[in-house]
């Protein structure tokens, strides 16, 4: 199995803040020092949290909050991230699984936080018994739950500011690129995320990304039921005859541009032949995290190109 690559439902995000009685904003109450430092509650998929203020020894257990945590400036206080916790590079990449989280493991860190983005092997029960908070921000299901998680590890960490600036420029910066390719409506596309032909839907998270710039999705027809991630047929594909594909499966199936023809039938899709062949980061194809207008920006760019 590819990791990171489900991107299953998310409950809505949303966030309290606790306050002295004096009141006072959120990055206020994330100070720490003379001021008085203040616990905040962060209101995550597994419930109201509360998190000490700005955590010194904080654990990421997903790549795309790893990626975050330092976006936003918490960097240096993350202790040890999980192993397909790839970048930044400076990350402290550890042998812990977000795939088979072990508490044990994950103890003996002394982490005051552990961020994951699932649930797995009742490892958020398992840590909230020895008093260990822990935020579930799941895989989203559209892009203002994207912002939304970013601003949570933001007042969680102490650094609320710089999430909202990072939030705040992702948007502009998606935004332009959509504006710039406003004629891709009708333009059909296939996103392959290995080469097994796994694609997604316009359902899922990717999928809406995608449906920003008003492109058809070729793979819609053929979901049965598969929770918006099908596996299409060489057949089908082939009929659909897409104007643009986009290969997210180009570190983990070696595919590319050149490996296309040499699939049975493939040299005649007009994808093929025109050159609209699309080589993405898997890595960026399939996080929800800062570098969201990187993989937008490849969209867009791929469009402008065919018109």
């Amino acid at each position: 199995m590819r990791p990171v690559r489900n991107f299953g439902a998310v409950l809505a995000i949303g966030i309290v803040m606790v306050t002295a009685a004096c009141g006072g904003d959120g990055d206020d109450a994330a100070k720490g020092g003379a001021n008085g430092a203040q616990a905040v509650v962060v209101q995550a998929a597994n419930g109201a949290v509360t998190v000490p203020a700005r955590p010194k020894r904080i654990i990421s257990l997903a790549p795309t909050h790893t990626e975050t945590l330092f976006a936003i400036g918490a960097g240096s206080q993350v202790v040890a991230v999980s192993d397909f916790s790839n970048y930044p590079a400076e990350a402290p990449r550890t042998k812990l699984s977000g795939f088979k989280p072990n508490a044990e493991a994950i103890i003996a860190y002394k982490p005051d936080l552990v961020v994951v983005s699932d649930d797995l092997n009742g490892v958020v029960k398992a840590l909230e018994k020895v008093k260990i908070p822990v935020l579930l921000e799941p895989a989203p299901t559209k892009l203002d739950d994207a912002y939304d998680e970013i601003d949570d590890l933001g007042l969680a960490t102490g650094h609320a500011a710089e999430a909202r600036r990072l939030t705040g420029g992702m948007k502009a910066e998606i935004q332009r690129t959509v504006a710039a390719s406003s004629k891709a409506k009708g333009l059909t596309y296939y996103h392959e995320l290995d080469n097994q032909l796994h694609s997604v839907t316009s359902k899922t998270f990717v999928g809406q990304v995608y449906g920003l710039f008003g492109l058809e999705n070729v793979a819609d027809k053929a979901d049965k039921a598969t929770g918006g991630y099908p596996q299409l047929s060489r057949e089908y594909l082939l009929k659909q005859d897409p104007d643009l594909i986009f290969l997210a499966d180009t570190k983990c199936c070696g595919q590319n541009g050149a490996t296309l023809p040499k699939r049975p039938g493939w040299s005649g899709l007009d994808a093929v032949k025109n050159k609209n062949v699309v080589e993405m980061d898997d890595d960026i194809a399939s996080r929800w995290g800062p570098r969201l207008p990187e993989f937008v920006k490849a969209i867009g760019d791929a469009v402008q190109k065919v018109q």
